[in-house]
């Protein structure tokens, strides 16, 4: 136990020495607060195990936006569980919605977004009382770095020539749109996430737009110069930091909060032993050592 835990200390401590901090210019605004409903989700207490774990695969759905985040705390969970094989799948939280209903095997979902995971629940695929709200974002307008945007924030997208901007079924797509409702820029009629691509082209005055499939791919479209500007979530923007200029980052009073809750899901072709694995993985998520390692990826801890 004492080696376990003098391990997960000493990588903590690397890994807030690696932090930065974020700096954010939020929107001057009297629009009204728009919220997304969050359900109380429960506290969850257990400790990962010290002991080793039998043999096991873990399926593990997470939000694009996580996965960088977690290209670096599989390795540091299999530090200590050398014999639990973590196999994730990054999409946007969506996509991953439609394929846990579709029957795809998974044991963890992690979403960019609360509304997911209520569906999961609704439908009788989370396992009840799993459901922890670990962290929070912000949305990020970006643009290539010295690209000469005539753009400065959010309320002036339409002068963007071109706008990389993800579907409303994607977490970061809905919450530009939130946001765009709340600019008067969006009529408001009818659900944010229902405005379409078309309808957020029509009302920024017949502006260009890519649709993406997740922010990882409005990133890159915005990165590569195929786009000139597009909506991400900070902790994406950060990531490419030395290749783009972030225009505004918005406040949550605009976009609503940006929670981001993970759950265990009901996965009928688990063993116990994989049952016992995820449950554990669930655990280490919410250690200190974990924590610090969103952090440097700038997310931000929901307390």
């Amino acid at each position: 136990m004492k080696k376990w835990i003098a391990l997960i200390c000493a990588v903590a401590m690397m890994a807030m020495l690696g932090a930065c901090a974020a700096s954010t210019t939020p929107i001057a605004t009297e629009a009204p607060v728009a919220t997304e409903a969050v359900s109380e989700a429960p506290a969850v207490t257990a400790e990962p195990t010290a002991a080793p774990l039998e043999t096991a695969e873990v399926q593990l759905f997470i939000a694009a936006s996580l996965e960088g985040a977690f290209k670096e705390i599989i390795p540091l969970y299999n530090a200590t569980q050398p014999n639990v094989k973590i196999t994730y799948n990054a999409d946007s939280s969506g996509t991953l919605l439609t394929q846990v209903q579709e029957g795809f095997a998974c044991d963890i979902f992690f979403s960019a977004a609360t509304s997911q995971v209520k569906t999961l629940e609704e439908g009788g695929y989370m396992i009840a009382g799993s459901r922890v709200d670990l962290l929070a974002n912000k949305l990020a307008l970006i643009t290539l770095k010295d690209s000469g945007t005539a753009v400065t924030g959010f309320a002036d997208l339409a002068k963007a020539k071109s706008i990389a901007l993800t579907d409303g079924s994607v977490p970061a797509g809905k919450y530009t749109r939130q946001l765009l409702i709340n600019l008067g820029v969006l009529d408001g009629a009818k659900a944010a996430a229902d405005y379409t691509t078309a309808d957020v082209s029509a009302a920024l005055g017949g502006v260009e737009i890519n649709e993406c499939s997740s922010v990882s791919k409005v990133k890159e479209a915005v990165k590569e110069g195929s786009n000139e500007v597009g909506t991400v979530y900070y902790s994406d923007a950060y990531s490419v930091k030395d290749d783009v200029d972030i225009l505004e980052v918005a406040d949550t009073a605009l976009t609503g909060d940006i929670v981001y809750p993970v759950c265990r899901v009901n996965n009928p072709e688990a063993t116990a032993a994989q049952t016992a694995a995820a449950d554990d993985f669930i655990a280490f998520l919410q250690t200190d050592a974990v924590k610090a390692i969103f952090e440097k990826y700038m997310f931000i801890i929901n307390k």
